[in-house]
């Protein structure tokens, strides 16, 4: 079967992987020059299904008041007269009850735990390096409320079996020994000792150039226009080299699906919070992190990768804009900075920002569309690199007439037709 994907990042390539893997003629279409050049390319480098939640959970609307006071918050509005903005925001509140946070968490643990399970695997294969590191996630609190508050989240991850370490301040300086030079910082301390790091844009690379060697078609460079329809099929997507054709369709656009299904009568519930990333070069290796450390004060992951440290956070709503506003940098900075003071070199960094494509539940969007050979693969929200092996590897077995190996009912698009979404 041929199938044409469009987008070239980290969910597009790993669906293309696996669908050439499977036997299919597949094609990639991107705007940029490469793979992995928009959202997946840098990112925070976690591979965290342990911390696979939804943002919408109980206590957020009051949290979401003080994050919005702080200077270093994690959460920042920019007002814009876009309904999408205003609709995506209400339908994110009305998830935020414990019951709903329940289902939409127990949506997201197991591909997310599928998808780790799949890299693993992925890597046993084939020759594929990306500054990887399986040394697991620290979530450090700088407060004891923080650390008192731990219980539901620990019912969640006994419920689903997922390893973890209830840490003291003696304990997480073990984790992670840097953190000595600043223990009247933090009290204690979360760890999941299965949780990876690595290079999202390097593993995007570098997979792309695997599936390639499958016989796998990239098309770089190519603006998608819009998906011409037939009826109730697709016949096409009409792009700035010409109309390209398939017998089945993978819309892996991000944030930018909900523009390309729109005109189609599809109305996706996907909507783009972006984030903020520095990259600095490792200065002192001994006051470095050796994995992630999750800065719960500040929602900031501050992460290893090879030579380089990875912080990435920020949750801001202001529609597509890429705008790097200096006051993230600022954030990202003094976290670093703050429990890593001699670790990286802050006069050689890199900033950058990415849209992230939330849904207002929490889990993404996999599976197929009213169109029958038009099928989802977005709306990953901050886990598109923790959970792509996943969702490729379902999504090409969907398409191949397989049963994949994790329940991804829940996934499809029909979850909003009779559910909270």
């Amino acid at each position: 079967m041929k199938v044409l994907i469009l987008g070239a990042g980290v969910i597009g390539v790993t669906s293309a992987y696996y669908l050439a893997k499977a036997g299919h003629a597949v094609t990639v279409v991107d705007r940029q020059a490469g793979a992995a050049l928009e959202t997946s390319f840098a990112n925070a480098g976690e591979v965290s299904p342990g911390y696979a939640s939804p943002w919408a959970g109980p206590g957020v609307p009051v949290k979401a008041i003080k994050w919005l006071l702080m200077k270093h918050g994690p959460l920042v509005i920019r007002p814009k007269p876009d309904l999408a903005m205003w609709v995506f925001m209400a339908k994110m509140l009305r998830n935020c009850t414990s019951a709903r946070y329940a289902v939409n968490k127990s949506r997201m643990i197991p591909i997310a735990e599928y998808s780790r399970d799949c890299l693993r695997s992925l890597r046993g294969e084939i020759a594929i390096h990306y500054d990887e590191e399986s040394r697991g996630t620290l979530q450090l609190f700088r407060k004891q409320a923080q650390l008192d508050g731990t219980g539901e989240d620990i019912a969640v991850l006994k419920q689903y079996g997922v390893p973890y370490e209830v840490l003291d301040r003696t304990g997480c300086i073990a984790a992670e020994p840097a953190l000595a030079a600043v223990k009247d910082k933090f009290v204690g301390g979360l760890r999941l000792p299965q949780d990876e790091t690595g290079d999202c844009h390097m593993f995007t690379q570098a997979l792309a150039a695997k599936a390639a060697e499958l016989g796998v078609q990239f098309s770089f460079g190519t603006s998608i226009e819009r998906i011409v329809a037939d009826g109730r099929r697709v016949a096409g997507v009409a792009t700035s080299a010409g109309l390209l054709q398939a017998d089945a369709y993978v819309v892996a656009l991000g944030s930018w699906s909900p523009r390309v299904l729109g005109p189609l009568g599809i109305s996706l519930p996907v909507y783009p919070v972006k984030g903020y990333s520095i990259t600095v070069p490792v200065k002192d290796p001994a006051g470095a992190p050796v994995s992630t450390v999750m800065d719960e004060s500040y929602k900031v992951a501050i992460t290893r990768l090879g030579s380089r440290i990875r912080v990435g956070g920020t949750a801001e709503i202001s529609g597509y804009s890429n705008v790097l506003h200096p006051s993230r940098r600022a954030t990202l900075d003094h976290s670093l900075t703050d429990l890593f003071p001699r670790g990286g070199d802050l006069t050689d960094v890199k900033f950058w920002c990415g849209l992230r494509p939330m849904t207002p539940d929490g889990p993404p969007l996999i599976g197929p569309t009213l169109y029958p050979n038009l099928h989802l693969n977005t709306g990953h929200g901050t886990l598109g690199w923790t959970m792509a092996c996943g969702s490729g590897r379902v999504l090409a077995d969907l398409l191949s007439g397989r049963k994949p190996d994790v329940d991804i009912g829940e996934l499809a698009m029909s979850r909003y037709e009779h559910r909270f979404g």
